[in-house]
């Protein structure tokens, strides 16, 4: 349910174009998970509800940045994942039960394996196999890459920069057969020299966890995205959706009509 409040903010909602929205691991059931990261599967396809109710477009990522800006004029939500965990299957077929699609990040170092990278709560398991990532570019879903080991990549020299970015596409090109042309940053963790590798290695578009309209910074390397939290409910939710912001809380929402009255 959304509260009227937040009802009447959404009906303005996708006037500064295309939302990106950022997820990691889906929980099975209805309950909350400990990890801030991951979001019950009953929130998520709330949330799936909610965009297919309100007419949001769900394009891939490289659907958005290959396509003139002007043709997303309409409400239109960048569905990605983050890493590849097995639980995203559940996920994926929610999308297609639904007709929509979303964009995988892989650390392709890690593909059919438990993380490498180190503990922080995530969930426990393996991450997604080649043939699961091949059925899921099948159906429709794209993948791409998320580096060779989840690192933090502005502690990385060029040559092992390089490494990251070029042995993972390649990795994940060889297994899908098929080009991958989208990358996310690991940790949201980048600067203007690691954007101009992902260029460099051949990738078409990178996102990271800046918040706010997701072509707000006029370069396909930049592209902003909203993190969806285990606390997100269908109100806040939506909530970010017309914000383009975390702060989506009602003091925030409070100081922000106190700033609009105040300047008006």
């Amino acid at each position: 349910m959304i509260d009227p409040i937040t009802r009447s903010l959404h009906r303005n909602a996708g006037k500064h174009g295309p939302i990106m929205l950022m997820y990691h691991a889906i929980a099975s059931g209805k309950d909350t998970p400990a990890w801030p990261w991951a979001v019950s599967m009953r929130q998520f396809c709330d949330q799936l509800t909610f965009l297919a109710t309100e007419g949001y477009a769900t394009p891939t990522m490289n659907e958005l940045i290959a396509a003139p800006a002007k043709k997303w004029q309409e409400r239109t939500a960048v569905i990605t994942f983050d890493d590849g965990y097995v639980d995203n299957l559940a996920a994926c077929e929610e999308l297609q039960k639904r007709g929509m699609r979303a964009t995988w990040f892989i650390v392709s170092g890690s593909i059919g394996q438990p993380p490498r990278w180190p503990e922080d709560g995530r969930p426990a398991g393996r991450l997604l196999n080649a043939d699961e990532l091949r059925e899921m570019r099948a159906n429709g879903m794209e993948i791409g890459s998320h580096t060779v080991s989840h690192t933090r990549m502005t502690g990385l020299d060029d040559m092992n920069l390089m490494r990251e970015l070029a042995h993972s596409k390649a990795t994940l090109e060889d297994l899908l057969g098929s080009p991958v042309d989208s990358f996310a940053y690991p940790y949201g963790d980048w600067d203007a020299r690691c954007a101009e590798a992902v260029q460099q290695a051949g990738y078409s578009a990178a996102c990271t966890t800046r918040t706010g309209w997701a072509l707000r910074d006029n370069t396909p390397y930049q592209l902003r995205r909203l993190t969806v939290f285990n606390t997100d409910t269908t109100s806040s939710f939506a909530r970010k959706l017309y914000f383009g912001s975390h702060d989506v809380r009602w003091r925030d929402i409070a100081r922000y009509a106190l700033r609009r009255f105040r300047n008006a």
